[in-house]
């Protein structure tokens, strides 16, 4: 396990990530009147961005400061 002071920031740091990800500016970029396999834009890129982060939080949490 790595040590905690080389993990903080990037745990941070995606949470910055994901304020951004869901804030308005961005997600109006995708609230169009489209659909991708018959499911509105919006929501998939709202459930993309969440598995990304999820990802990348686990990966953090598992690779640590390396």
């Amino acid at each position: 396990m790595a040590e905690p002071e080389k993990r903080a920031p990037r745990l941070v740091a995606l949470c910055m990530l994901g304020c951004l990800l869901f804030n308005y500016p961005i997600l109006a970029l995708f609230n169009v009147p489209a659909a991708v396999f018959g499911i509105p834009v919006l929501y998939v890129y709202i459930f993309t961005a969440w598995a990304l982060l999820i990802a990348l939080m686990a990966l953090t949490v598992e690779r640590g400061g390396d």
